[in-house]
């Protein structure tokens, strides 16, 4: 199978609506079967220059699949909060695959490392979103990256993202950067560290 990897450690993903093919609430603690669903909610692959989908149980096994799409990448926007990076799926016709029509189509899968580092977590320096807690330094042209808040990214943190709101007026008077964030409360309200 063809795989293009995209390891999003962008803070803003902004797109329209995706439409999930399945989306998981919790992770089992058990292993599941794999090859059904290329990359399915609850699978895992390896890492590597190819990642390959590999069983829970393998040793080879790196991260789990925590919500899967169908479609156009909208830069991982609709992963959950705790991704660490999204793997893209380029459309693959293989000689079996999940429905039996040969296709596996294009899309991309929300990945979960399986062991720290987790750089979807707050402060983390990494994943599709930024969210509370968060680090962020300026890269020029009016855009900030994130970047780990304890320093052992490539950028050392200027700001961390200390309340998310409605709205600019609503940060508290410490705010000296507003970052776009996703969800109902679109606005970070960051101060310097």
């Amino acid at each position: 199978m063809l795989l293009a990897v995209g390891l999003l450690t962008g803070c803003q993903a902004w797109s329209g609506g995706q439409n999930p093919a399945k989306e998981a609430g919790g992770l089992p603690s058990t292993p599941s079967g794999y090859g059904a669903v290329f990359l399915d909610v609850r699978e895992c692959s390896s890492y590597g220059r190819t990642p390959r989908e590999v069983s829970c149980a393998s040793e080879r096994a790196a991260a789990r699949v925590v919500a899967r799409y169908n479609g156009a990448s909208s830069g991982g926007s609709s992963c959950p909060p705790a991704t660490d990076f999204v793997l893209h799926i380029s459309e693959s016709r293989p000689s079996t695959d999940e429905r039996g029509d040969g296709v596996v189509p294009r899309g991309y899968a929300c990945m979960r490392n399986l062991q720290a580092p987790h750089p979807g977590d707050p402060g983390g320096g990494g994943g599709p979103h930024t969210v509370v807690g968060d680090c962020v330094y300026g890269a020029g042209g009016g855009q900030v990256k994130e970047t780990a808040c304890d320093g052992t990214g490539e950028r050392a943190p200027e700001f961390r993202v200390t309340t998310a709101v409605g709205s600019r007026a609503q940060c508290p008077p410490a705010t000296r950067l507003y970052v776009r964030l996703d969800g109902g409360r679109p606005v970070g309200c960051a101060s310097p560290v």
